[in-house]
């Protein structure tokens, strides 16, 4: 891997979040999250969890948007100025508190790609080597998403579609 390119993707996705929050037109700054989102798709590419990025490409750059955009059209395109602002800044605090936990956190995770983290010593092998026998499928993957990891890719899929609904609900219009 390629700081060089870890740092150049981390800095888009700052510059695209800091973008997003700072203008005031609500539909730029619908299109802003969706670069966010796609920038993190390919950060997510980059990283070889090209199905995640599959993901975020559909959902985030592209669903999202959509359903933005809709709402916005049923609204007005621009932000109402708040009076209270103090509000704002125990919502910095408090991110500024999430920051520094989720930095300190990172130093216990273990180097991406290391042979003797759990994962990839005692969960992996046995996912290899036993996947045809357990399973019947011949492909590894398919074989941990649907069968080892099923009732995991249940509920995501529950949660997309609770979602989805949720969305439709909102953005119906009664005639």
């Amino acid at each position: 891997m390629n700081p060089w390119v870890d740092a150049a993707l981390v800095l888009l996705l700052v510059l695209t979040a800091g973008g997003a929050l700072l203008t005031r037109n609500l539909i730029g700054a619908v299109f802003i999250l969706s670069c966010y989102s796609f920038v993190l798709a390919l950060n997510w590419a980059w990283l070889g969890a090209v199905d995640v990025a599959f993901t975020e490409a559909v959902v985030g750059a592209g669903l999202s948007t959509v359903f933005f955009l809709m709402a916005l059209f049923l609204t007005s395109p621009e932000e109402a100025r708040s009076p209270h602002h103090r509000g704002h800044w125990l919502a910095l605090g408090g991110l500024l508190a999430l920051a520094l936990l989720l930095v300190r956190a990172v130093k216990d995770l273990p180097r991406m790609g290391d042979p003797a983290s759990a994962p990839n010593a005692y969960l992996s092998p046995v996912y290899l080597q036993r996947s045809l026998e357990d399973t019947l499928t011949p492909n590894v993957v398919t074989s941990i998403v649907m069968d080892y990891r099923g009732f995991d890719t249940l509920i995501e899929t529950t949660v997309i579609f609770t979602a989805g609904i949720a969305c439709a609900l909102l953005l119906r219009r009664e005639h």
